[in-house]
């Protein structure tokens, strides 16, 4: 399969950090690959409690962490595949996140970088949208762990990178 990878530059914003270029061509098709690194810092688990009601002493209690037999705080598996639907945002405005299926393969703690990946493996055009499937994943140790492992799909308005 001949896959083209989007990442050659980053972007930094605080806390953030980004891995994403437009293709060579502008086009969206199946088989490339769209990525995004970010480090989950104490601050963000903090925020996602806050927002999603999840106060799992796992989270924020190293010892409670241990005793369960983590190595130390884990970032909530949700906000680590919030990955997927910010890249497909960022290279897509107005795009539908329609379905997400997510195995959490291993834990991921605070302070780690974790790179998303997401690959168009089918695009289908209805009514002058786009119905696109993509494998998403998350790696961990500079790409050697899976971390996340699943598949998305999203309603494009466009296959052409960053258009509105």
């Amino acid at each position: 399969m001949n896959r083209k990878i989007l990442s050659d530059t980053m972007f930094l914003c605080s806390r953030f950090s980004s891995t994403l270029t437009p293709c060579s061509s502008s086009v969206l098709k199946v088989g490339d690959i769209l990525k995004e690194t970010r480090v989950f810092s104490e601050r963000d688990v903090f925020d996602y409690s806050k927002v999603s009601g999840d106060s799992n002493p796992l989270h924020f209690d190293s010892e409670a962490a241990k005793a369960a037999g983590f190595q130390d705080r884990l970032v909530h598996g949700l906000l680590v595949a919030s990955l997927f639907p910010s890249i497909i945002s960022s290279h897509f405005p107005r795009a539908i996140y329609v379905s997400q299926n997510i195995h959490f393969k291993l834990p991921v703690y605070v302070g780690e970088e974790i790179a998303g990946d997401i690959t168009a493996i089918s695009i289908r055009e209805v009514k002058n949208k786009f119905i696109t499937k993509f494998s998403t994943k998350c790696f961990k140790n500079n790409g050697e762990l899976l971390v996340i492992d699943g598949e998305a799909t999203a309603v494009l308005p466009t296959l052409n990178y960053g258009a509105s």
